[in-house]
């Protein structure tokens, strides 16, 4: 009876059914434990205050406009998500400030972090989407319950400003008033704090000027990339004077000189405390040398965790120009040339804020221009420039309990 495809087939579906009724205890065998007490979803995450937060003006003067229900939740999306900006940020600032960095295991923490930042500005560019759902019309209906209050007043916006590093002399003045004007005495006294507190221009400039390799008296990384580069423009320079006379060869004679320039300009020291009294570059001249060693060398080991670093820094440049953009294009089309809630002149002065001055990290952005031939970089040797690979380490810093998460 055994070799019967009748009993085989129905013991193949008793089997199955078994299965099934198997599967559908083990997706019960949890324990609710939520039912025995102690903190709940909504507890844990104070739904309550959260949820009870978006008071309509409209609805207080008795006309509910159903749109200002949208602004209000996307500008509170927004200053949370800028809240955990400083979180993060702070929180690198104080890896650099208590020496932590030094040990190099921990930029991978720096990495992590700062690579967050990035995603939640990212984001940040995303939501204008959602808020141009609403039509310039549905914006006007409630706009004048808005007054005077302006977005220029986030005062998390202009704490994550200060401590990214934005130069209070490069500000846009608002209304021909400095910024903090528009704040009241609390909040004043937290940008001021912010101001003088390092930023993370400041740490990590002081971070790059410790770039091994820049030492005169070591591998002189400096000293030996001026020599290979004039030299090598001088080669150019001959092999260009070999050429018969024609349009082209003085073109190409032409470019070469500009180069020239631009390196005669890199080299000199002078130059560049020059450009910087101007704001044209931020960080120092040394920092500078070892942002574009980290450049040159990005694929040697012990400088890849610090081009990674490098290239976040000026995606969240980047990213934070384009969310200033998107900003101005929306309050162009919503409100035309119309001055802001704030009182500011609106779409103008917005646009005015999109320049290079509000980027911090601006000399990152300029060392393309110094990219020269790999020919040009000076080698190096393992055996006799063991700083490339070997990491300095701190031993106190890494497992330290000041910074321990």
């Amino acid at each position: 009876m055994s070799g019967c495809p009748f009993f085989q087939r129905k013991q193949l579906e008793a089997n199955k059914q078994q299965m099934k009724e198997d599967e559908e205890d083990v997706a019960q065998s949890g324990i609710n434990k939520a039912s025995k007490g102690g903190i709940v979803y909504g507890d844990y995450l104070q739904l309550d205050k959260i949820m009870s937060s978006q008071l309509l003006q409209s609805t207080l003067k008795g006309d509910t406009i159903h749109d200002e229900h949208l602004f209000i939740v996307t500008h509170q999306a927004y200053e949370l998500w800028f809240k955990q900006i400083l979180w993060e940020l702070d929180s690198v600032r104080e890896i650099f400030i208590s020496g932590h960095v030094r040990d190099e295991r921990n930029m991978l923490k720096v990495n992590t972090r700062i690579h967050r930042i990035v995603m939640i500005f990212r984001l940040l560019g995303d939501q204008f989407a959602v808020l141009e759902t609403m039509t310039a019309l549905d914006f006007f209906d409630f706009r004048e319950y808005l007054a005077p209050a302006s977005g220029f007043q986030s005062l998390q916006f202009r704490l994550l400003e200060n401590k990214i590093g934005v130069p209070d002399s490069q500000r846009v003045p608002y209304n021909r008033r400095h910024y903090r004007d528009s704040f009241r005495s609390e909040e004043t006294e937290q940008l001021l704090h912010s101001e003088k507190e390092p930023s993370l221009l400041k740490l990590v400039e002081k971070w790059l000027e410790r770039t091994p390799g820049l030492e005169q008296d070591g591998f002189d990384f400096w000293g030996k990339l001026q020599t290979n580069i004039f030299e090598g423009l001088r080669r150019e320079r001959e092999t260009i004077e070999q050429r018969p006379d024609s349009e082209m060869k003085e073109e190409m004679g032409a470019d070469l000189n500009k180069q020239k320039e631009i390196f005669v300009s890199l080299f000199d020291e002078n130059r560049h405390k020059h450009l910087q009294s101007i704001g044209q570059r931020r960080l120092s001249y040394k920092a500078l040398q070892g942002a574009l060693m980290i450049y040159f060398y990005r694929e040697e080991p012990r400088f890849q965790v610090p081009f990674q670093l490098l290239t976040s820094l000026m995606d969240i440049d980047t990213l934070m120009t384009k969310w200033r953009y998107n900003h101005v294009c929306m309050v162009h089309r919503m409100i035309g040339s119309k001055a802001g809630t704030g009182g500011s002149s609106g779409y103008h002065y917005l646009r005015s804020t999109v320049s290079d001055r509000y980027k911090v990290f601006v000399d990152l952005f300029n060392l393309a221009t110094f990219l020269v031939p790999r020919a040009w970089v000076p080698k190096l040797n393992p055996n006799e420039h063991a700083f490339l690979y070997i990491a300095e380490c701190c031993d106190s810093s890494y497992c330290s309990s000041d910074d321990s998460d």
